[in-house]
Protein backbone atom coordinates (compact mmCIF):
# COMPACT_ATOMS: atom_id res chain seq x y z
CA UNK A 1 0.00 0.00 0.00
CA UNK A 2 1.48 3.26 -0.52
CA UNK A 3 0.73 7.13 0.07
CA UNK A 4 1.76 10.57 0.57
CA UNK A 5 3.32 9.60 3.84
CA UNK A 6 4.59 6.43 2.56
CA UNK A 7 7.97 8.32 1.22
CA UNK A 8 8.87 10.25 4.25
CA UNK A 9 8.30 7.04 6.24
CA UNK A 10 10.45 5.04 4.22
CA UNK A 11 13.32 7.89 4.71
CA UNK A 12 12.55 8.38 8.74
CA UNK A 13 13.07 4.53 8.90
CA UNK A 14 16.41 5.11 7.11
CA UNK A 15 17.50 7.62 9.15
CA UNK A 16 16.99 5.98 12.26
CA UNK A 17 18.31 2.13 11.14
CA UNK A 18 21.73 4.27 9.25
CA UNK A 19 22.35 6.78 12.88
CA UNK A 20 22.23 3.72 14.32
CA UNK A 21 24.36 1.43 12.10
CA UNK A 22 26.93 3.92 12.80
CA UNK A 23 27.14 3.92 16.60
CA UNK A 24 29.67 0.89 16.42
CA UNK A 25 32.91 0.28 17.71
CA UNK A 26 35.44 3.34 16.77
CA UNK A 27 32.80 5.04 15.33
CA UNK A 28 33.33 8.65 14.08
CA UNK A 29 31.40 11.07 16.08
CA UNK A 30 31.62 14.08 13.16
CA UNK A 31 30.37 11.22 10.90
CA UNK A 32 27.13 10.80 12.95
CA UNK A 33 26.30 14.39 13.31
CA UNK A 34 27.10 15.25 9.66
CA UNK A 35 24.46 12.27 9.03
CA UNK A 36 22.25 13.62 11.52
CA UNK A 37 22.08 17.36 9.68
CA UNK A 38 22.13 15.94 6.10
CA UNK A 39 18.59 13.73 7.32
CA UNK A 40 17.25 16.55 8.95
CA UNK A 41 17.03 19.09 6.03
CA UNK A 42 15.53 15.69 4.08
CA UNK A 43 12.63 15.12 6.91
CA UNK A 44 11.64 18.51 7.65
CA UNK A 45 11.57 20.35 4.60
CA UNK A 46 14.82 22.71 5.45
CA UNK A 47 17.17 24.26 3.24
CA UNK A 48 19.89 23.67 5.89
CA UNK A 49 20.71 22.26 9.16
CA UNK A 50 23.41 22.74 11.61
CA UNK A 51 25.01 21.09 14.91
CA UNK A 52 26.69 23.46 17.51
CA UNK A 53 28.57 22.19 20.51
CA UNK A 54 29.78 23.25 23.78
CA UNK A 55 33.60 22.82 24.85
CA UNK A 56 34.83 21.78 28.16
CA UNK A 57 34.72 25.73 28.65
CA UNK A 58 31.05 25.68 27.82
CA UNK A 59 31.68 27.63 25.05
CA UNK A 60 29.47 26.76 21.40
CA UNK A 61 31.36 25.55 18.10
CA UNK A 62 30.08 24.27 15.02
CA UNK A 63 30.74 20.30 14.52
CA UNK A 64 28.23 20.28 11.50
CA UNK A 65 26.64 21.83 8.70
CA UNK A 66 25.12 20.89 5.27
CA UNK A 67 26.66 23.71 3.81
CA UNK A 68 28.74 27.17 3.75
CA UNK A 69 26.36 29.47 4.55
CA UNK A 70 24.67 27.43 7.69
CA UNK A 71 28.00 27.69 8.72
CA UNK A 72 28.32 31.36 8.65
CA UNK A 73 25.25 31.71 9.87
CA UNK A 74 26.14 29.78 13.28
CA UNK A 75 29.38 31.01 13.23
CA UNK A 76 27.25 34.65 13.49
CA UNK A 77 25.38 33.68 16.52
CA UNK A 78 28.46 32.90 18.25
CA UNK A 79 30.25 36.21 16.73
CA UNK A 80 27.64 38.18 18.48
CA UNK A 81 26.56 36.28 21.37
CA UNK A 82 23.09 35.77 20.41
CA UNK A 83 20.37 34.50 18.09
CA UNK A 84 17.97 31.63 18.72
CA UNK A 85 20.64 29.18 18.57
CA UNK A 86 22.45 30.60 21.58
CA UNK A 87 19.60 30.98 23.31
CA UNK A 88 18.59 27.44 23.20
CA UNK A 89 21.62 26.20 24.54
CA UNK A 90 21.32 28.67 27.27
CA UNK A 91 17.87 28.13 28.57
CA UNK A 92 17.75 23.70 27.13
CA UNK A 93 14.72 24.33 25.42
CA UNK A 94 13.13 24.70 22.18
CA UNK A 95 13.65 27.90 20.61
CA UNK A 96 11.41 28.16 17.14
CA UNK A 97 11.30 31.49 15.16
CA UNK A 98 8.62 31.84 12.36
CA UNK A 99 9.63 34.65 11.18
CA UNK A 100 13.32 36.05 11.73
CA UNK A 101 12.24 39.80 10.51
CA UNK A 102 10.20 39.84 13.88
CA UNK A 103 13.05 39.08 16.27
CA UNK A 104 15.44 42.05 14.91
CA UNK A 105 14.70 43.94 18.68
CA UNK A 106 15.38 40.56 20.35
CA UNK A 107 18.65 40.01 18.28
CA UNK A 108 19.65 43.04 16.45
CA UNK A 109 23.36 42.19 15.06
CA UNK A 110 22.12 38.61 14.28
CA UNK A 111 18.92 39.29 12.40
CA UNK A 112 20.77 42.86 10.96
CA UNK A 113 23.45 40.69 9.45
CA UNK A 114 20.92 38.10 8.20
CA UNK A 115 18.85 41.05 6.82
CA UNK A 116 21.51 42.39 4.88
CA UNK A 117 22.43 38.79 2.86
CA UNK A 118 18.35 37.90 2.47
CA UNK A 119 18.93 34.42 3.82
CA UNK A 120 17.05 32.53 5.92
CA UNK A 121 13.07 33.41 6.97
CA UNK A 122 12.88 30.96 9.33
CA UNK A 123 14.69 29.43 12.19
CA UNK A 124 14.24 26.48 14.68
CA UNK A 125 16.38 25.38 17.50
CA UNK A 126 16.46 22.02 19.16
CA UNK A 127 18.61 21.17 22.45
CA UNK A 128 21.02 18.27 22.75
CA UNK A 129 20.35 17.48 26.29
CA UNK A 130 22.01 15.27 28.60
CA UNK A 131 19.81 14.96 31.78
CA UNK A 132 17.89 18.66 31.40
CA UNK A 133 21.33 19.92 30.67
CA UNK A 134 22.13 21.33 27.14
CA UNK A 135 25.31 20.19 25.51
CA UNK A 136 24.61 21.60 22.14
CA UNK A 137 22.24 22.35 19.47
CA UNK A 138 20.88 21.38 16.26
CA UNK A 139 19.74 24.13 14.49
CA UNK A 140 17.02 24.29 10.95
CA UNK A 141 16.46 26.58 8.88
CA UNK A 142 14.26 27.35 6.45
CA UNK A 143 14.16 29.82 3.34
CA UNK A 144 10.85 30.86 3.58
CA UNK A 145 8.72 32.55 7.23
CA UNK A 146 6.61 29.96 8.46
CA UNK A 147 5.77 27.50 11.84
CA UNK A 148 7.68 24.25 11.84
CA UNK A 149 4.67 21.78 12.57
CA UNK A 150 4.39 20.08 16.57
CA UNK A 151 5.15 16.89 14.72
CA UNK A 152 8.22 17.68 13.35
CA UNK A 153 9.86 19.33 15.92
CA UNK A 154 8.94 16.55 17.67
CA UNK A 155 10.66 14.52 15.25
CA UNK A 156 13.57 16.95 15.44
CA UNK A 157 13.95 16.49 19.02
CA UNK A 158 14.11 12.56 18.74
CA UNK A 159 17.02 12.96 16.03
CA UNK A 160 19.17 15.17 18.58
CA UNK A 161 18.64 12.93 21.11
CA UNK A 162 20.24 10.48 18.78
CA UNK A 163 22.87 12.67 18.50
CA UNK A 164 23.22 12.78 21.99
CA UNK A 165 23.12 9.45 22.45
CA UNK A 166 25.71 9.18 19.41
CA UNK A 167 28.12 11.40 21.38
CA UNK A 168 27.83 10.03 24.88
CA UNK A 169 27.64 6.25 23.12
CA UNK A 170 30.38 3.60 25.20
CA UNK A 171 31.51 6.42 27.65
CA UNK A 172 31.00 7.10 31.46
CA UNK A 173 28.09 9.32 31.72
CA UNK A 174 28.66 10.20 35.33
CA UNK A 175 32.76 10.81 34.85
CA UNK A 176 32.87 14.22 33.86
CA UNK A 177 36.26 14.08 32.39
CA UNK A 178 35.41 11.25 29.74
CA UNK A 179 32.28 13.23 29.17
CA UNK A 180 34.43 16.51 28.45
CA UNK A 181 36.97 14.37 26.65
CA UNK A 182 34.36 13.13 24.57
CA UNK A 183 33.40 16.49 23.26
CA UNK A 184 36.70 17.99 22.57
CA UNK A 185 37.38 14.92 20.42
CA UNK A 186 34.34 15.65 18.42
CA UNK A 187 35.62 19.18 17.82
CA UNK A 188 39.16 18.31 17.30
CA UNK A 189 38.11 16.51 14.65
CA UNK A 190 35.87 19.31 13.22
CA UNK A 191 38.90 21.77 13.12
CA UNK A 192 40.86 18.50 11.19
CA UNK A 193 38.10 18.14 8.84
CA UNK A 194 37.68 21.94 7.79
CA UNK A 195 41.95 22.32 7.35
CA UNK A 196 41.36 19.13 5.01
CA UNK A 197 38.31 20.84 3.43
CA UNK A 198 40.60 23.57 2.17
CA UNK A 199 43.33 21.62 0.70
CA UNK A 200 40.80 20.11 -1.16
CA UNK A 201 39.15 22.49 -2.40
CA UNK A 202 42.70 24.38 -3.57
CA UNK A 203 43.85 21.32 -5.29
CA UNK A 204 40.81 20.34 -6.84
CA UNK A 205 39.74 23.84 -7.84
CA UNK A 206 36.05 23.17 -6.04
CA UNK A 207 34.39 25.18 -3.46
CA UNK A 208 34.04 23.88 -0.24
CA UNK A 209 30.68 22.34 -0.03
CA UNK A 210 31.86 20.30 -3.15
CA UNK A 211 35.41 19.61 -1.38
CA UNK A 212 33.64 18.58 1.65
CA UNK A 213 31.12 15.99 -0.50
CA UNK A 214 34.09 14.58 -1.92
CA UNK A 215 35.99 13.48 1.00
CA UNK A 216 32.42 12.27 2.92
CA UNK A 217 31.89 10.45 -0.26
CA UNK A 218 35.93 9.08 -0.32
CA UNK A 219 35.30 7.43 3.19
CA UNK A 220 31.35 6.55 3.07
CA UNK A 221 32.62 3.85 0.07
CA UNK A 222 35.97 3.02 1.49
CA UNK A 223 34.37 2.20 5.00
CA UNK A 224 37.00 4.45 6.87
CA UNK A 225 36.32 7.15 9.46
CA UNK A 226 35.99 10.76 8.53
CA UNK A 227 38.31 12.59 10.66
CA UNK A 228 40.94 9.90 9.46
CA UNK A 229 40.36 10.40 6.01
CA UNK A 230 41.00 14.46 6.68
CA UNK A 231 44.05 13.38 8.53
CA UNK A 232 45.36 11.37 5.75
CA UNK A 233 44.80 14.31 3.47
CA UNK A 234 46.57 16.63 5.51
CA UNK A 235 49.65 14.67 5.59
CA UNK A 236 49.93 13.58 2.20
CA UNK A 237 49.18 10.36 2.30
CA UNK A 238 45.65 10.26 0.43
CA UNK A 239 45.75 12.96 -2.25
CA UNK A 240 42.54 15.37 -3.23
CA UNK A 241 43.40 13.65 -6.85
CA UNK A 242 42.67 10.27 -5.52
CA UNK A 243 39.15 11.23 -3.94
CA UNK A 244 38.03 12.09 -8.06
CA UNK A 245 39.10 9.34 -9.36
CA UNK A 246 36.88 7.73 -6.93
CA UNK A 247 33.97 9.86 -8.20
CA UNK A 248 34.96 9.08 -11.68
CA UNK A 249 34.79 5.40 -11.61
CA UNK A 250 31.32 5.62 -9.66
CA UNK A 251 29.84 7.63 -12.60
CA UNK A 252 31.03 4.73 -14.97
CA UNK A 253 29.19 2.07 -13.22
Amino acid sequence: MSGPGTGREALLITAFVGLADTLVDDYDVIDVLDRLAGYCVQLLAAEAAGILLADAQAMLRVVASTNEQTEWMELLQLQADEGPCVECFRAGAPVSVADLADAAARWPRFVGALQEREVYGSVHALPLRLRGQAIGTLNLFHGAPGPLPEADLALGQALADIATIGILQERAIHDSRAFSAQLEAALDSRIVIEQAKGIVAERNQVDVDVAFQQIRRFARNHNRLLSNTAREIIAGALTPLALTRTESRQKTR
